[in-house]
């Protein structure tokens, strides 16, 4: 994987002496904030710091500074890539000025199977992938093709490296912090920034500790631990900040078992999640070809883990420490629609009594991003053997995807695949499919009532299979296996026994500890990587004028100097409403390098706080019910401007700045809300929507259906300085709010300029 030489970019690898670099930098800087802290350092602290464009100057308040950051890396898939790179072509630039790669993960269909769905794929995506692939050999971009992995598993494989710090345009990008980095997900434009050579910024975490002690043992996995914190924490108890990891019982976990866990941290709004170093990531970097790499995080090890003073004394140095004995841990089930509501197994029965569930289980699902090692599918390979022995097979469709094609042809050699087939599992290709709702499923219709059961990482309404009414839940891959031979949500594979076809019951033994590391390695496949373009002028990149998938973006206009006068509310949205009810996925990745296409998803998910419906409103100006996207081009059409507002945590959940983008191409001007999402709310600010929070959350209350909202005082907008919005309502009264909002200088300049990328451009 020799990149080729393109127009002064970097070379795509983690090499030695460019990771050797990156730790001379980090101690450089970190030999000015020791002076200036005066106090023991956090690892987290010592990456974040490590990276700083100016230790010297930078302020370093946790929740109150924002930090300019020079990451080592940037990691983009095909769903969010092409935003992304189309931002990227708009700024100017001749070559990425950082190490950069694009992976084929997201808009692999699950249908039939592995080969029939890869073939599929590259007919039904080729204009995409083409684009994809010219664009990164033009701009010296390593390109991934389809079918080569999922984008976390991948860059965990090849690029991740202890004390590294990456952002990456998918949210659970901190996959990568099982390895030791700082790993971030980010929206396209964020990318764009530090492939351009600026730095990132960032507001400056708090950092919460997370202390394990004990061993895992039984049935308990690396996936029990996140479900634990997720249902600590909840959904936005980490918004904001990184959940470091550390403690006697870190040192048992495996690296891809870390990964498991800093991966699910995007489902506690974390900013990123991190371990510190040990032999277990050493004994990982070696089997990956990567020894020289262990050997470099060996000499700099005081870089890689915290200061003995805070382990000494976690209290004094997290803003907030968790305890977590993984000796007493019991494995877990989270769901439906929320990934923090989780239960141990043994209450299952109980809630599926309480609460309504559909107990007969539809479908289970083992793979992502999340949970497809090798390790993964050693410990659900055994459960299937287990079943094997008693003439068992899997009572519901039982899907498997495996997370890269290094996992899946090491699986196929030692014999984990054919355990899994022979109970009647279905080997998908090396993509997120399911997870991100790329399923075609065919068993339900919609709007009928079902649950599933699966090892991936988010379970929102609609997520897997667009389908409201699924109840998505969450396990590890050796309890989705579990379940699947039962057949029954009820089900408690730690006391319950399995009956088979011929009326005999036989009772599951808790899984072995199964290997991290294969004993004849891994199966390494580089077949598909591309590398730059040795010569870039040369490469054409291709988008076709005419296309339904593509299209070259123009620059949103730049703020027009005067207030918000009267602007209709679009839609005032009731309880959660994540991207995935802002920009749907499913269908809608088809137009993800499509602006205005795409733009007719805006909203169809979010529900409305006056009606209870999903994706419609009401037209002030015609007082008809439509589509939200129909009226927002209405308005649009009319020249009408508008706002939404929203509730707690708007926009949780996917980095797609598509819901930023879409509504900014639609006309939104502000978004308005209890709180919001870490990404998101950046998103919007990169995009030239002003994010503002209610200073009092009961005014939220007071917004109805035919409001106008007049946002004033944005002539002297500066940050920490609170805004007014005038409520206007039908019948002539009106109510005044305060507002509050997080901007920056630099982010009024991104709102004033209409965009981060507009003021990029002007930079030069």
């Amino acid at each position: 994987m020799t990149p080729g030489k393109n127009g002064g970019a970097p070379a795509i690898e983690s090499t030695p002496e460019f990771v050797e670099r990156a730790y001379q930098g980090m101690e450089k800087n970190l030999t000015i904030v020791r002076k200036r802290l005066g106090r023991p350092m956090t690892l987290a602290e010592k990456v974040l710091y490590g990276h700083l464009d100016d230790p010297q100057s930078a302020e370093m308040v946790p929740g109150k500074s924002y930090l300019l950051l020079r990451p080592d890396r940037v990691a983009m898939q095909d769903a969010t890539a092409q935003m992304a790179l189309l931002q990227f072509m708009l700024a100017g630039k001749k070559a990425a000025a950082v190490p950069s790669t694009v992976h084929c993960d997201h808009l692999i269909l699950a249908r039939l199977g592995a080969k029939a769905d890869m073939e599929a794929a590259l007919g039904e995506n080729k204009e995409v992938y083409d684009f994809l692939r010219t664009v990164a050999q033009k701009y010296g971009i390593g390109f991934w093709k389809p079918g080569a992995g999922i984008i976390h598993q991948v860059i965990l494989e090849n690029y991740a490296f202890p004390g590294g710090m990456m952002i990456g345009t998918d949210s659970h990008t901190p996959n990568a912090g099982g390895l030791g980095m700082l790993a971030m997900g980010v929206g396209g434009a964020d990318a764009v920034d530090v492939m351009a050579g600026f730095p990132w910024e960032v507001l400056n975490p708090s950092i919460i500790g997370v202390r394990l002690t004990g061993k895992l043992s039984g049935w308990t996995a690396p996936k029990d631990v996140i479900l634990m914190v997720a249902k600590i924490l909840t959904v936005s108890g980490g918004t904001n900040r990184i959940v470091e990891y550390f403690g006697p019982g870190a040192a048992s976990i495996s690296c891809t078992g870390k990964a498991t866990i800093t991966n699910m941290g995007a489902e506690v709004g974390a900013t990123c999640s991190v371990f510190t170093y040990d032999k277990r990531m050493a004994d990982y970097l070696r089997a990956t070809r990567r020894a020289r790499l262990a050997d470099l995080a060996d000499k700099h090890k005081t870089l890689l883990t915290p200061d003995p003073e805070v382990e000494a004394n976690p209290e004094r140095f997290y803003e907030r420490v968790v305890e977590i004995d993984l000796s007493k841990l019991e494995p877990h089930i989270t769901g439906p629609h929320t990934p923090d509501l989780a239960r141990p197994v043994s209450q299952m029965a109980a809630d599926v009594q309480k609460n309504g569930y559909a107990d007969n289980l539809r479908v289970a699902l083992v793979g992502s991003c999340t949970n497809s090692s090798y390790e993964d599918i050693c410990r659900a390979a055994e459960v299937a053997e287990q079943a094997k022995a008693h003439g068992a097979r899997a009572a519901i469709p039982l899907l498997v995807t495996p997370g890269s094609e290094q996992v899946r042809a090491t699986i196929e050699r030692d014999g984990q695949m054919k355990s899994l087939q022979d109970i009647g599992a279905k080997v998908l290709a090396n993509a997120c499919g399911p997870c991100i709702g790329q399923w075609q499923r065919d068993d339900v219709k919609p709007g009928e009532k079902n649950s599933i059961l699966n090892s991936y990482n988010r379970n929102f309404p609609k997520r897997n299979d667009g389908n409201a009414a699924t109840m998505s839940f969450i396990g590890s891959p050796e309890i989705v296996v579990a379940y699947a031979l039962a057949g029954r949500l009820s089900f408690n594979p730690l006391t319950d026994a399995i009956t088979t076809s011929d009326g005999k019951q036989f009772k599951l033994q808790p899984p072995k500890p199964a290997p991290d590391l294969p004993a004849r390695g891994f199966v390494f496949d580089t077949a598909g990587y591309v590398p730059p373009a040795a010569d870039s002028d040369k490469v054409q990149v291709a988008v076709d004028p005419k296309s339904p998938r593509l299209a070259l973006l123009d620059p949103f206009p730049a703020w027009d100097g005067k207030d918000f006068v009267e602007l209709p509310v679009l839609v005032k949205a009731k309880g959660k409403c994540t991207t995935d009810h802002i920009s749907p996925a499913g269908p809608w990745l088809t137009y993800r390098g499509h602006l205005d296409k795409i733009s007719d998803n805006a909203f169809l998910g979010a529900v409305s706080a006056f009606t209870g419906e999903a994706g419609k409103g009401l037209n002030v100006f015609t007082s008809a019910r439509d589509s939200l996207p129909k009226i927002a081009r209405d308005y649009k059409k009319r020249g009408v401007r508008w706002v939404v507002v929203g509730d707690d945590n708007y926009g949780e959940g996917s980095s797609r700045e598509h819901a930023a983008m879409s509504p900014r191409h639609l006309g939104c001007m502000a978004v308005i809300t209890r709180s919001f999402a870490r990404i998101h709310e950046s998103n919007l600010k990169k995009q030239g929507i002003l994010p503002l929070a209610f200073a009092d959350r009961a005014d939220y209350d007071k917004v109805r259906e035919t409001d106008r909202v007049s946002v004033t005082g944005l002539a002297s907008l500066a940050p920490g300085k609170p805004l007014q919005a005038v409520l206007r309502h039908a019948d002539g009264s009106k109510d005044t709010v305060q507002l509050k909002h997080t901007l920056n200088a630099e982010q009024i300049a991104w709102f004033k300029a209409g965009s981060a990328l507009n003021l990029l451009r002007k930079q030069g």
